[in-house]
C-alpha cells in the first residue's frame, strides 16, 4: 500500500489547540465493522463487562525539551528522546551547527552537558553536574507539545498532557488516549468489575516523525522500550480463557502488548525494544478492542488503526468524525474500534 492510501481532508480548525475545559469531557465514536455511534466519553464504561481487561500505559512525560547554548557561543536546543542513565541521554538537537563529540553544552544558563556521540540522527549527551538527568528536566525542561499544537506550554498542560495514572518517567510524548480518564472513572471501571492493568512504553518523539517513502513497505520505523509485567500477562490470558475481551487503552498499550506476543503469538511478561510497524494485513494476537484518539492524516497510527478496525471501514469512521466536527488529535476526542475478523 501507499502513503497517499491514508491521506484525509481535514480542516484546521477540527485540530485540538487546548484540552477539553473538563478531563473526560469527550466526545466518543463507537466504530465495530460498518456500524458508527456517536456517544460521549462519559458513558465508555458501558462497553466493557465483568471479567474484561482494560490496558493502560502507565508512562509519564517528562519535560524533554532543553535551551541553552554552546560554551564556545551559538543557541542549542536538546529534545531528550531516551534517558539512558542518571547522567546520559540520547537527545534530537537543533544549533545552527550540529556540535562535535567534546562539545560542551550548557543548559538554562546552569547545567553543564557534552556532547559525547552521534547515534544515527541523535546526540549522546552526558550531563556533568551531580543531579541526576531527571532532576535537571523537572527543573529547567519544557513539556513537549506535539508540533500541530501552536502555541507555547502553560501551566494547564504540565497537568492536562499527563494521565491521572502516569507513573514511570520517560516519555516525550503522552499516551493520548489516556487522557480522557479521571480517577472517578477507573474507580467505576473497577466496581463493575473491569480489571485494571498497566504496561509501560515510553513514547517517543519518533511518534510523530512522517513517513517518507511512498509503499509503506519502506518505512523504518523508530524505536521505543517497553516493560510487560507479568500481573497483566495472567490477567490477560485469565479473560480470554473465560471469553472475555482485552481492550488496549492507546495505540501505545497496543504496540507494547502485540511486540510482546510478537513470533509465536504468545504474551510474554518482560522489558524490551520494539519497532513493530503495524499495517493492513497485521494478525493481531492480543488486543480485541482499542480506545484511541483520531491520528494525522498519512501517519503510521492510521495505517495501524485501519489494520485493526479495517481499512474501508476507518474512512468512513474519519470521514464521518470530520463532518461531526469531532476534535481531532492530542488533546482531542476518541474513538472506540472493534477488532475486524
Amino acid at each position: 500500500m501507499h502513503v497517499s492510501d491514508f491521506d484525509y481532508h481535514l480542516p484546521e480548525n477540527l485540530i485540538a489547540q487546548h484540552p477539553p475545559a473538563v478531563r473526560g469531557a469527550s466526545r466518543l465514536l463507537l466504530v465495530n465493522g460498518s456500524t458508527l455511534a456517536d456517544a460521549q466519553f462519559a458513558a465508555f464504561a458501558d462497553a466493557l463487562q465483568a471479567g474484561d481487561v482494560m490496558v493502560f500505559n502507565d508512562t509519564r512525560v517528562i519535560k524533554a525539551r532543553l535551551f541553552g547554548e554552546k560554551a564556545s557561543g551559538g543557541k542549542i536546543e536538546a529534545l531528550v528522546e531516551r534517558v539512558l542513565d542518571e547522567h546520559h541521554v540520547l537527545a534530537h538537537v537543533r544549533a545552527s551547527k550540529s556540535p562535535k563529540p567534546g562539545t560542551r553544552l550548557i543548559f538554562a544558563e546552569r547545567w553543564q552537558a557534552e556532547m559525547v556521540e552521534r547515534v544515527g540522527e541523535l546526540f549522546r549527551l552526558r550531563f556533568l553536574d551531580a543531579a541526576n538527568v531527571f532532576d535537571i528536566l523537572d527543573a529547567s525542561g519544557k513539556l513537549p507539545l506535539p508540533p500541530y499544537i501552536e502555541r507555547d506550554t502553560d501551566g494547564d498542560d504540565d497537568e492536562r498532557y499527563q494521565t491521572v495514572y502516569a507513573r514511570e518517567k520517560g516519555a516525550v510524548a503522552a499516551p493520548t488516549a489516556g487522557l480522557h480518564f479521571t480517577d472517578d472513572m477507573l474507580q467505576q471501571l473497577a466496581a463493575k468489575g473491569v480489571k485494571l492493568c498497566n504496561v509501560t512504553l515510553h513514547v517517543g518523539a519518533g511518534t510523530f516523525q512522517p513517513v517518507r517513502v511512498d509503499n509503506i513497505a519502506d518505512h523504518k520505523m523508530h524505536s521505543e522500550i517497553y516493560d510487560i509485567p507479568q500481573a497483566t500477562v495472567d490477567a490477560i490470558n485469565t479473560a480470554h480463557a473465560a471469553g472475555r475481551q482485552v481492550l488496549a487503552v492507546g495505540t501505545t498499550s497496543m504496540r507494547a502488548l502485540e511486540s510482546a506476543a510478537r513470533g509465536d503469538g504468545v504474551l510474554k511478561a518482560g522489558r524490551g525494544e520494539t519497532d513493530i510497524f503495524i499495517t493492513p494485513g497485521y494478525r493481531f494476537n492480543v488486543v480485541d478492542k482499542l480506545l484511541t484518539n483520531f491520528h494525522l492524516p498519512k501517519s503510521t497510527l492510521l495505517m495501524l488503526v485501519s489494520a485493526f478496525a479495517g481499512y474501508t471501514e476507518m474512512r468512513a469512521a474519519y470521514a464521518h468524525a470530520v463532518a461531526q466536527e469531532y476534535r481531532f488529535f492530542s488533546y482531542g476526542d476518541a474513538m472506540l474500534l472493534t477488532r475486524k475478523d
